[in-house]
């Protein structure tokens, strides 16, 4: 009769501290190529060893730390998960996981997340993590008595701290000045860095949850007129997404890129930089009344924005949303995602073509009778995927990457995606503008459109944004901005000085004062050096036009 071997014995037995030794030095070595490419071109030979010496220590010190009976095997597949994920963005993408990424990350739609979640990731995710997660499952962990366990890990935990903090003291100067220097380094760190930054999200939610929002403009209104009358205002703000200003050529990008706007007669401020690099930072800000310096996620959150200052004083104001939602901006006033709608005509799983928004003006504009403000928050050029950001008239650029994984296209594949998808924007902001003229007659029309940020296409080996912004390049920060006036706005405006002002710069402070000045809403929150026209604003004695001078001063 065969001997039957216990199921149980037949799996591999390892001590709690020779695993925990092991997935340390997994988490060291497997899933940190960017960061150890990055030290190996910063850190002489020496430090570069000790660094990988010193890391070591401090994850194997942690991982014995934690290898508690029952929690072990959950735990080290976290981390080792957590690293798996992070790595293939990092390395990929040259993504780094901060605190806005991860908040990001939370407010991506399902359709968004597909995108990212392609074949290449679901490989990269099983490699890297879900093998090496079902050894830890299948090897049977052997734990001592609490007592012993105690006295086996402290041996282990303190000299591998020891170790790890000499190494470091002795370092410190070349690790301090490199890492002050170069904080993206350790920014790539993994799995420290975005568990380091979960667990400062989890706090800023739990801070958040109390705030109350401070009213802002209270004191708001239009600016009354003493004789005659006046149109209705209606001013658009196009809020753009991840448009770049280097491939905009009306900014002199050598693909023409906005042949339709090129024909219109706007001003194009070629150099405006943007508050954040991602939608979660850069939203909310432009809308602020703070400037980028001032500017705080809790700021933003605690205080009432332009749209609430607008309607303040009496004016219409609605948001239509074709993306991941208003960040907080359209809390408080009428608020419409038209994602949602499921237009056959511009819809698919779950997003729809920015075309959706002119089809909706067409019934729309008609019922406005008062003071007005709509923004259009764009689709815009949304990453990876820009293949699906406009429809195959649009395809004007070719050969076209057709994926959402870059690295099945070459590089000059996905910019020519991107450029469709800049081009697919300047059809719809100059589409508007058609609109806004036809209406000229019953309504003082302008339009105003700001990318929130823009997008890195390989350069520097990066691709999409939300690089911090100390290390941004300015292809994620450099963005277009355009301003069109009607016939009545422009009565208003030294169109001469206005020309001066386009090459100078600008940037998401001035939408804040700009879109008031517009309005001609009075408000001590209204800052003139922050309104991009306060300078040509026309100086007349005409008892109606007198009325369209620059708000007062904030005092």
């Amino acid at each position: 009769m065969a001997l039957k071997i216990p199921a149980d014995l037949r799996r591999p037995h390892i001590e709690s501290v020779t695993l925990s030794i092991i997935v340390a030095g997994y988490l060291t070595a497997v899933n940190n190529a960017t960061f150890w490419q990055r030290s190996q071109e910063l850190l002489p030979t020496g430090a570069l060893l000790a660094l990988v010496a010193g890391l070591f220590c401090l994850l194997a010190a942690l991982c014995i730390t934690i290898s508690v009976k029952y929690a072990t095997k959950p735990l080290f597949i976290l981390l080792i998960m957590i690293s798996a994920t992070a790595s293939w963005f990092v390395d990929k993408f040259g993504t780094i996981i901060d605190v806005e990424m991860l908040q990001s990350a939370l407010d991506t739609t399902n359709a968004e997340a597909g995108h990212l979640i392609s074949f290449g990731f679901i490989r990269h995710v099983a490699l890297y993590g879900i093998l090496p997660s079902l050894l830890i499952i299948w090897v049977k962990i052997e734990h001592r008595s609490i007592w012993n366990k105690l006295k086996q890990n402290s041996a282990y935990i303190f000299p591998a701290l020891i170790v790890a903090i000499t190494i470091f003291i002795l370092n410190a100067s070349t690790f301090t000045s490199l890492g002050r220097e170069h904080r993206e380094w350790i920014a790539t760190l993994n799995p420290v860095m975005p568990i380091g930054n979960a667990v400062k999200l989890g706090i800023r939610s739990s801070k958040n949850q109390n705030i109350i929002v401070q009213p802002l403009g209270l004191d708001a209104k239009i600016a009354s007129i003493t004789s005659g009358t006046r149109k209705p205002k209606l001013t658009i703000v196009i809020a753009g997404e991840t448009a770049r200003a280097e491939s905009f050529s009306l900014g002199g990008y050598k693909k023409n890129t906005n042949p339709e706007l090129a024909s219109q007669d706007i001003t194009y401020f070629s150099d405006t930089s943007s508050c954040g690099t991602i939608t979660a930072v850069s939203l909310p800000c432009m809308f602020s009344v703070y400037t980028r310096d001032d500017y705080s996620h809790e700021k933003g959150l605690a205080t009432e924005n332009l749209l609430d200052v607008l309607k303040h004083a009496g004016v219409r104001v609605e948001w239509w949303d074709n993306n991941t939602g208003d960040k907080g901006v359209a809390e408080r006033v009428t608020n419409e995602a038209l994602s949602g709608s499921n237009n056959p005509k511009y819809c698919k799983n779950g997003e729809c073509l920015d075309g959706i928004f002119l089809d909706k003006l067409d019934a729309w504009m008609p019922t406005v009778k008062q003071d007005t403000v709509l923004v259009l928050h764009q689709l815009g050029s949304h990453g990876p995927a820009y293949y699906l950001r406009y429809p195959e008239e649009y395809r004007r650029f070719t050969p076209d990457c057709q994926s959402a994984e870059f690295s099945k296209c070459s590089r000059e594949e996905i910019l020519n995606a991107y450029n469709n998808t800049i081009a697919y924007t300047d059809h719809i902001v100059s589409s508007v503008i058609n609109k806004l003229k036809d209406k000229q007659d019953t309504l003082d029309t302008s339009l105003i459109y700001m990318s929130d940020h823009g997008e890195s296409a390989g350069e520097f080996g990066l691709y999409l944004h939300g690089a911090p912004y100390f290390v941004a390049p300015s292809q994620q920060t450099h963005i277009p901005y355009v301003l069109w006036l009607g016939k009545d706005a422009k009565t208003t405006i030294n169109q001469d000085c206005l020309t001066k002002e386009a090459p100078q710069p600008q940037s998401h402070d001035k939408l804040f004062h700009t879109v008031l000045g517009l309005m001609q809403v009075k408000t001590q929150a209204y800052l003139p050096e922050l309104d991009t026209l306060a300078s040509c604003r026309l100086k007349t004695t005409d008892p109606v036009v007198a009325q369209k001078l620059e708000p007062q001063t904030a005092k």
